[in-house]
């Protein structure tokens, strides 16, 4: 069975997010899409809710959130202590985000990014593995923050 990676998108993300279904599919991943999938107006920290427990529920086992910058989608699924959301806007991010802080889910802006950047970020958080060693204790930090 393949990877499971959660998706989800408010109105300002929706188009990416079905782009980067697609891509998933094709890399051999199974995509579950949480929506939107309209341009009508949503909120994004509902979507980020989802996204969130369908990670915490074992449905998924990382995820993928855009909304228009990613910025508000960001804060809000980081406000999920299992959740390590990392808005990225090119290749050295996605891979720093795995790396070194081990994050479970990709955030990207629909209206900030190009679509071919996007899917080397993509890919590249999906094969990068978490380096552990030094960087556990500063994620194991994250999740205890007052």
């Amino acid at each position: 069975m393949s990877e499971v990676i959660a998706l989800a998108a408010d109105h300002g993300g929706f188009e990416l997010k079905n782009k980067l279904a697609e891509k998933l599919k094709s890399l051999g991943y199974e995509a579950l899409d949480l929506g939107v999938n309209t341009p009508d107006s949503v909120d994004y920290p509902d979507m980020a809710a989802k996204l969130a427990h369908a990670i915490k529920d074992g449905k998924a086992s990382r995820g993928i959130l855009c909304c228009g910058t990613g910025i508000g989608i960001s804060i809000a699924a980081n406000r999920y202590d299992f959740i390590r959301a990392a808005l990225i806007h090119d290749a050295f991010g996605a891979r720093l985000c795995r790396e070194h802080n081990n994050a479970n889910v990709i955030v990207f802006g629909g209206r900030t990014i190009g679509i071919e950047v996007a899917y080397e970020c993509l890919e590249i958080f999906l094969k990068t593995q978490f380096a552990g060693d030094r960087h556990q204790r500063r994620v194991e930090k994250l999740s205890h923050m007052e």
